[in-house]
């Protein structure tokens, strides 16, 4: 049984027990989140596919902890104008684990 959803502008295919890096999200007390966008989700003998999103599917995770990704170099450039620009950007994760998947 698996799902795809739907965070911060990106999709992920989860299964339960799964660890993935999301968008920095705002979790409640306990660290549990919940993904209402499901785009696909296969039980054990169908499929449901959303338009956009499936209906009464949910996915519950909780947070992990909180990671940073790799560096990433923006770095500018002009030939012979003595113009460079070096800009270091670090993206922030959080870092959920997915509990269970309601269909």
């Amino acid at each position: 049984m698996y799902a795809i959803i739907e965070t911060g502008g990106k999709q992920y295919r989860v299964q339960k027990g799964d660890v993935i890096n999301v968008e920095l999200l705002e979790a409640d007390k306990e660290g549990k989140v919940a993904f209402k966008e499901v785009l696909f989700f296969q039980g054990k003998s169908s499929a449901h596919v959303g338009q956009p999103h499936v209906g009464n599917c949910t996915v519950h995770g909780e947070l992990v902890k909180e990671v940073r990704g790799p560096k990433v170099i923006a770095f500018k450039y002009k030939q012979r104008k003595n113009y460079r620009r070096k800009v270091g950007h670090r993206q922030t994760y959080s870092q959920v684990r997915i509990t269970e998947i309601i269909g």
